[in-house]
C-alpha cells in the first residue's frame, strides 16, 4: 500500500516526528557509560505513554522476526545493526550505539534512527562510519521533491555510501510510512536513478542509510530478531521520516539542537 496524506494528516505527522526527534534526543543524552540497554527502553516507554502515543515496536511481528518484538526501542551495539532487541547490557566507553524508534500519534507513524559512540572514547573509523551515512541520508533527502523517484534517492545513498568503500546491502532498507509503520514504496540504498515510483506531494517516507564497515552479510540473533554484521564488523545507521511537498521536502523528525 502507497499511502498519500491529506494536509490534515501532514499536520498530524510533524507532531509525531516532532515526538520521535524529541525521545531519540534524550536517549542519546542518557545513553552514558553503565547504562543498562532495558533503562533505555523503559525510559522510552515512559516518553511514548506520557505522550499519549503508541509504540510502533511492541505488537510488531513480521515474517522475518521472531515475533512479537515486545520492546519499545531497538538498541544494537557495535557490530549489531538492525532490529537490535534491549537485553540486560551495561554500555561502554567506546560502544557505537544504534537507537531506532518509530511511534503512531494520533493516527500517523514516523521513525526514526541514529548512531552515537558511548563515552569519551571514539574510534576514528566508527566516527566517519556514523557521518557517511549521516551523510548519505542528506543526499538522498535532497533529491526528494514531486516528480521524482525513488531511484534517485536509492541512487544519491548508494553513491555516498560506496564512494567510502562501504559493501551495501539490499535486503533492508526505507519504505514508505504513513497510518502504518511500513508501507510501499521501498527505498533501496543503491540504484539507479531515473527508476521506480514517482514522487507525489502527500508521499512520506522513512529513508534510512545503514553500512557494516567490511561485509554486506548479516546474521541473526539467537534472540530472533537482532541482525549483526557477519563478520564481527561495526556498523552504523541514519534514518529520518520526510514528506513531499509541493515544493520539495520536509524532515518531520528533526531533533532538537
Amino acid at each position: 500500500m502507497i499511502e498519500i496524506l491529506t494536509p490534515a494528516e501532514l499536520t498530524r505527522a510533524r507532531e509525531t516526528g516532532r515526538l520521535v526527534g524529541e525521545i531519540l534526543h534524550e536517549l542519546e543524552r542518557r545513553a552514558t557509560v553503565g547504562t543498562n540497554l532495558l533503562e533505555l527502553d523503559e525510559l522510552t516507554r515512559q516518553m511514548i505513554v506520557e505522550a499519549g502515543a503508541t509504540s510502533c515496536y511492541v505488537d510488531y511481528a513480521p515474517s522475518f522476526g521472531r515475533g512479537p518484538f515486545g520492546h519499545y526501542v531497538c538498541t544494537a551495539v557495535n557490530d549489531a545493526v538492525l532490529h537490535g532487541l534491549p537485553h540486560d547490557y551495561a554500555l561502554r566507553d567506546g560502544d557505537l550505539l544504534t537507537l531506532d524508534l518509530a511511534v503512531v500519534l494520533d493516527g500517523v507513524a514516523a521513525d526514526s534512527a541514529l548512531s552515537t559512540v558511548v563515552g569519551t572514547t571514539a574510534r576514528p573509523e566508527d566516527l566517519a562510519m556514523i557521518e557517511t551515512t549521516e551523510r548519505a541520508l542528506a543526499a538522498a533527502i535532497a533529491e526528494v521533491r514531486p516528480g521524482a523517484r525513488v531511484g534517485d534517492l536509492s541512487h544519491a545513498i548508494g553513491s555516498v555510501l560506496t564512494g567510502e568503500g562501504y559493501p551495501v546491502n539490499l535486503e533492508f532498507g526505507g519504505h514508505g510510512i504513513g497510518s502504518t509503520m511500513h508501507q510501499d514504496p521501498h527505498v533501496a540504498n543503491d540504484g539507479r536513478p531515473g527508476r521506480g515510483y514517482r514522487l507525489r506531494p502527500g508521499l512520506m517516507l522513512a529513508i534510512e542509510p545503514w553500512v557494516m564497515q567490511d561485509t554486506d552479510v548479516l546474521v541473526t540473533d539467537d534472540d530472533g530478531w537482532t541482525l549483526r554484521s557477519s563478520t564481527g564488523c561495526r556498523t552504523a545507521h541514519s534514518e529520518h521520516t520526510v514528506a513531499v511537498t509541493e515544493d520539495g521536502v520536509e524532515v518531520l523528525t528533526q531533533r532538537p539542537a
